[in-house]
């Protein structure tokens, strides 16, 4: 950056266009960071514009769905928040002592995990450290890993993706997670060894679209000579698809670790059909080579002693 370009970008920027910036990246859509912020969504776009034109470089692209960081808004990101961490750390050493000793840990989880593995995780932490903050952030996981990269989580329960995508991230793995096929207590298919065909005349609840469960549910469909029919419900909301299975005849497609606790409740039923080779690993990934405090090892720990009992656990008699 040239020395002019620096001190016009130093004169002209303003906190609120970070406060913004940082807003969006966190929430990615310009109306719930809007609210976040208390403006309105056409005040969070003028405030973004202004920051890009001040950088000359688009930070952020638009689309109906929400927002994406660019790669250069990734970069951008990071300066940004430590900029503001910096103001808070200055508004905290001359406050109080309590302040400035806070500890806080931020989690980001696959929605799939969060009825099992991370629910139980959660409430042994808040037991033995509660006096550290907790937030957890649940996504997609290409989602989950940008904002590991941009500093906004510290730890993500997720799985491996492409080389390019985890350059700078460790990965641990947890655990691998077939996919299974459940229905509801009393379902049709509850009471008589299923095959995929009897399956598939029967509503289907699905991973989302882009998701790693969705191209394995694909696959697996495909390996019993089925594609994904239309008309399929598609989400990646552990806490929906168990609902509409308990309350529809619609057969539940999702990760071992997503239905655990709905089939505990002895309210639904597990279809004895195979998901082997459906099998994905699920896993911690932190950024490389950052040290995580006392207590965010603790949990991380954790972490691995539940998912390595989850693995000895429920696995359905399998029906080729």
């Amino acid at each position: 950056m040239q020395p002019a370009f620096q001190a016009t970008f130093r004169n002209r920027v303003r906190l609120r266009h970070l406060h913004c910036f940082v807003a969006v990246a966190q929430t990615q859509h310009l109306g719930l960071a809007g609210e976040q912020l208390g403006l309105s969504q056409p005040a969070v776009s003028k405030t973004l514009t202004e920051l890009e034109a001040l950088l000359g470089a688009r930070l952020l692209t638009r689309g109906r769905a929400g927002t994406d960081l660019t790669e250069l808004g990734q970069r951008f990101l990071r300066h940004a928040l430590r900029v503001l961490e910096d103001l808070d750390e200055a508004a905290d050493s001359i406050g109080s002592s309590a302040a400035a000793g806070r500890r806080h840990l931020r989690l980001g989880a696959l929605p799939s995990v969060v009825p099992d593995l991370l629910q139980e995780a959660v409430l042994a932490f808040r037991r033995a450290h509660p006096e550290v903050g907790l937030a957890v952030q649940t996504g997609m996981n290409r989602t989950l890993i940008d904002w590991l990269k941009a500093d906004l989580l510290d730890i993500v329960i997720g799985r491996m993706d492409n080389p390019a995508v985890m350059e700078g991230l460790w990965f641990e793995m947890l655990n691998a997670e077939p996919l299974l096929l459940a229905v509801r207590k009393g379902h049709p298919l509850s009471t008589l060894p299923p095959s995929m065909a009897d399956v598939m005349a029967f509503p289907l609840v699905v991973p989302a679209q882009g998701s790693v469960p969705r191209h394995s549910a694909e696959s697996l469909l495909a390996r019993h000579g089925f594609v994904l029919p239309n008309g399929v419900l598609e989400t990646a909301d552990a806490y929906l698809g168990q609902l509409i299975a308990l309350k529809s005849d619609a057969v539940w497609l999702a990760p071992r670790c997503a239905m655990r606790q709905a089939l505990e409740d002895r309210e639904r039923v597990l279809l004895p059909i195979s998901g082997q080779g459906s099998e994905e690993p699920v896993g911690l990934l932190r950024q490389g080579g950052r040290d995580l405090d006392d207590a965010a090892e603790a949990f991380v720990q954790d972490l691995r002693e539940r998912a390595a009992a989850r693995s000895r656990g429920l696995a359905p008699k399998a029906r080729g």
